[in-house]
């Protein structure tokens, strides 16, 4: 069978949106621009400064506060995106994922401008949809990724350092999880790409990670933000895009997918609860080496590091999480069996690991 692959493009830059008129022109005229309320006060200006009067944003709407179907069909409903050539998905991953659902069932062209640098959805070909209550409903798949991602780093270090927090969580799990996962099968020349791309992921981010922390805390825009927000959406979207969907996560999202059943856990972000699921993960495995350095990246960067710091509690949420968390398709093709024990296990392994190094860095404190 033949295989068509439809790779991200992306302008990336303080100056980025210099470049909408000339690459959005080729797809029409008529854009309408849909985002988060936050997302569209920050960018909504800056980009219809960028136009000409070769495309024109003829209507902006709020995508409506979460990627359901739901919201999607409400967009669909909407003549101005009906009349739409274009769309602009202006936000975060869930904006973004509304807008490809409703841009796929549309048959229209969709430009991203991610406006936090959290998550890969500006660039890949899968969207996450929950239920109206929060919790995690499946996956949708277009056809192809967005046109084209407009990467504005100025306005990414300008919003809420937890966004990038979450995102470098979130990023964490890329190279582990997909190696984790395409582990012991013979891979053909695309999934073996996307699999050597995603090595790119860990090392960056161990190397500029606390950096792009420090630099976002301080609104400037940087070269480590750069490296960073590439790792986030690109590196990883790239992955995305070119591996088969089971290769593209495995228990630390299983993890993530597991709190979303609780509604403490709502409003924690995504990244955030994956990196802990990373963490399990590489205890699961038993590669310990790479899990400590994760940890201490982690620790020094309040990612979190145990239960307690996501308030969660293992007596009272972890069978609840476990519960959702072994009904998803991301621990079915993996290297062996993961059984509900060993899941937990593995999260209890993290939790004695955290309390034994809590002790001893006290311990070093007073001598």
């Amino acid at each position: 069978m033949s295989q068509s692959i439809f790779l991200p493009n992306y302008t990336i830059g303080a100056d980025a949106y210099n470049a909408i008129n000339d690459i959005v022109k080729s797809y029409g005229t008529k854009a309408v621009m849909i985002g988060g309320k936050t997302a569209l006060e920050k960018a909504e200006t800056k980009i219809k400064a960028a136009l000409t009067k070769e495309v024109t944003v003829t209507d902006t709407l709020w995508y409506g506060g979460n990627s359901t179907y739901e919201n999607v069909e409400t967009l669909l409903q909407e003549p101005s995106v009906q009349n739409a050539d274009v769309l602009f998905a202006v936000g975060g991953g869930r904006v973004c994922d509304t807008v490809k659902v409703t841009a796929e069932k549309l048959g229209k062209p969709i430009f991203t401008f991610p406006t936090i640098g959290s998550n890969c959805s500006p660039v890949t070909a899968v969207c996450v949809m929950y239920q109206e209550n929060g919790e995690m409903q499946g996956l949708f798949f277009p056809t192809k990724p967005p046109t084209h991602a407009f990467i504005d780093i100025a306005i990414i270090a300008e919003a809420p350092d937890k966004y990038l927090w979450a995102g470098i969580g979130d990023a964490l799990s890329k190279e582990i999880e997909s190696s984790f996962s395409a582990r012991g099968d013979q891979l053909d020349y695309t999934d073996g790409l996307g699999i050597q791309i995603g090595k790119m992921c860990t090392e960056r981010l161990l190397t500029y990670g606390t950096q792009a922390l420090t630099d976002s805390a301080a609104n400037i825009s940087s070269y480590s933000i750069e490296q960073v927000v590439l790792d986030i959406i690109v590196t990883t979207g790239l992955v995305s895009v070119l591996v088969i969907n089971d290769y593209n996560s495995a228990m630390a999202h299983s993890f993530y997918y597991g709190t979303t059943v609780l509604e403490k856990m709502e409003d924690y972000l995504h990244g955030a609860s994956v990196s802990y699921g990373v963490l399990a993960l590489l205890k699961l495995d038993q590669q310990e080496a790479l899990f400590e350095r994760i940890y201490r990246f982690m620790k020094e960067n309040r990612l979190p590091v145990c239960l307690a710091d996501m308030q969660l509690n293992a007596a009272s949420d972890l069978d609840a999480i476990l519960d959702k968390a072994m009904t998803t398709n991301d621990i079915v093709h993996v290297p062996y069996e993961i059984t509900r024990e060993m899941f937990k296990e593995a999260i209890l392994a993290v939790e004695a690991y955290h309390v034994t190094q809590t002790q001893v860095d006290s311990l070093v404190k007073t001598i």
